[in-house]
């Protein structure tokens, strides 16, 4: 890889880490809001599910537009992981702010109203669940929005290594493809 070729994956891999990031931010205010609504939780979990699938599309159009149809699995492999990281960064940050600003305390007050319900208390008690809930409440309180943010840091990018290996094989292209109609 030439030295312009390395400049053009990391930028059109900035751009799209760029958009992840919306995706993510997307998919973290619906799974905020979703506490209390099932529907947007369910939507924010279907979101997630897109992840790959939009990285993929992505990937297809950097290859297409970026590449001219032609792309290695090292290089499709480098940009997808180039860009997890760079919208694992962006969300961490975003992610941040919504803890360390705008949180207050909401999410922790959500989980422990589902906790404190005379259902939800049956069943801890029944399986012996309750010492330990209490303490991942107690737990959650404690942890910094920093901390927060930095652990879905590096679950994202490390998501992009694994999804790196089957998007870069599925979307690599070693022959242009040229299209016949007219």
């Amino acid at each position: 890889m030439t030295p312009i070729e390395y400049v053009q994956l990391k930028a059109f891999a900035r751009q799209d880490g760029a958009l992840l990031a919306l995706l993510w931010v997307a998919t973290f205010l619906l799974y905020i809001i979703g506490v209390s609504n099932q529907l947007l939780g369910l939507a924010a979990f279907f979101l997630m599910c897109y992840t790959p699938f939009f990285v993929g599309e992505r990937l297809g159009k950097f290859r297409d537009y970026g590449r001219e149809g032609v792309i290695s699995f090292r290089r499709g492999y480098a940009y997808t992981v180039f860009v997890f990281f760079y919208g694992g960064v962006l969300f961490a940050i975003a992610q941040y702010l919504y803890f360390a600003y705008m949180d207050h305390g909401f999410l922790l007050s959500q989980f422990s109203k589902m906790v404190t319900s005379e259902e939800m208390q049956q069943v801890l008690k029944q399986y012996g669940m309750t010492q330990m809930v209490d303490e991942s409440l107690r737990e959650m309180a404690n942890t910094r929005p920093i901390d927060y943010a930095l652990n879905m840091l590096t679950i994202n990018i490390s998501l992009g290594f694994i999804l790196g290996l089957p998007l870069g094989l599925i979307m690599q292209r070693s022959v242009k493809r040229v299209n016949t109609e007219k």
